[in-house]
């Protein structure tokens, strides 16, 4: 185990209490500097700059993790999700889910590693883009945002779908990510190339109609992720997705390779996360700063040690 000083992104759970992002994410990075190493540790350092994943407890004999996909074990346990958070100066955590912080990423950019990797595993691990496609991605929360980021970087069209009180969001992706962006109804986008629909659809929103939505856009033997939880029923028939012979991907999490890829694309500059960050908070403010977030006036907060 090290222990390593905290700097956690707002939709991290904290402490003993879970928090929630407004998209309804359960999980953040760690970043900081390591404190201190446990005495079996070894290939890390007192002071190296490090973030950490979320897998807080798995369990090495699961079949999954003996697949290295340990983010689909299902007795697996995250900070602040079975067991404590990260709101706190100093955050024990195991050193299999360390990762190296480039030099050139500021922590306050490098905590967002997580949603990165999130949106990473549901377009390019679980999607099939190819340059040239037309993707829309529908919900324009954090996740959202940063699939979009990711289908640009894949040679995408990318339209982000969302409604009127998300205006503030779909600029920041239109300005930074290049995407068009949609208020309501994307259908004439969809079907403008061929008239048949979109390439693929990431389906990023917290509500279980838009799966319907994605089927309506999507094009026979295309392709929908899905990477947005909606506890509501479906209520509508699936034989649509049957008759355009649809493909269906679920999309959860992340693993240790993909947060190796995420952070070199941030040190390298190919991905910018700055966008997105609407400020730095101290941790004794992060009730300003989850308000700031739920409020829709910042994409994503930062909370720091104090």
């Amino acid at each position: 185990m090290v222990k390593i000083s905290s700097l956690g992104v707002l939709c991290a759970l904290g402490g003993k209490k879970s928090f929630y992002s407004p998209s309804g994410n359960k999980g953040a990075s760690i970043g900081g500097h390591i404190a201190a190493l446990g005495k079996d540790v070894t290939g890390w350092a007192e002071g190296d700059r490090v973030v950490s994943e979320t897998a807080a407890i798995i369990s090495k004999d699961n079949p999954m993790t003996r697949r290295g996909l340990y983010n689909l074990d299902s007795t697996r346990k995250g900070f602040g999700y079975g067991v404590d958070g990260a709101m706190t100066r100093f955050v024990r955590v195991p050193s299999r889910i360390l990762h190296h912080v480039p030099d050139q990423v500021p922590f306050e950019q490098a905590c967002l590693t997580e949603p990165c990797c999130v949106a990473y595993n549901a377009v390019v691990k679980n999607a099939r883009i190819e340059p040239g496609d037309r993707i829309i991605v529908l919900g324009p929360g954090t996740i959202g945002i940063l699939c979009a980021a990711m289908a640009r970087l894949c040679g995408a069209e990318v339209a982000l779908v969302g409604l009127e009180q998300d205006s503030h969001r779909l600029k920041i992706a239109s300005d930074a990510y290049g995407c068009e962006t949609i208020i309501g109804d994307a259908a004439e986008w969809a079907r403008q190339r061929d008239g048949l629909g979109c390439d693929g659809v990431i389906d990023a929103a917290g509500a279980s109609a838009t799966l319907k939505i994605a089927i309506d856009l999507v094009r026979p033997a295309g392709w929908i992720s899905k990477v947005g939880w909606g506890p509501q029923p479906l209520g509508f028939n699936l034989d649509p997705l049957v008759q355009k012979n649809v493909t269906l991907q679920g999309s959860f999490s992340h693993n240790w390779p993909i947060w190796e890829r995420v952070l070199a694309l941030l040190g390298s500059g190919t991905l910018d996360v700055r966008p997105i960050i609407g400020g730095v908070w101290p941790i004794d403010q992060w009730h300003d700063a989850f308000h700031q977030m739920h409020s829709g006036a910042v994409v994503k907060s930062v909370l720091k040690p104090v």
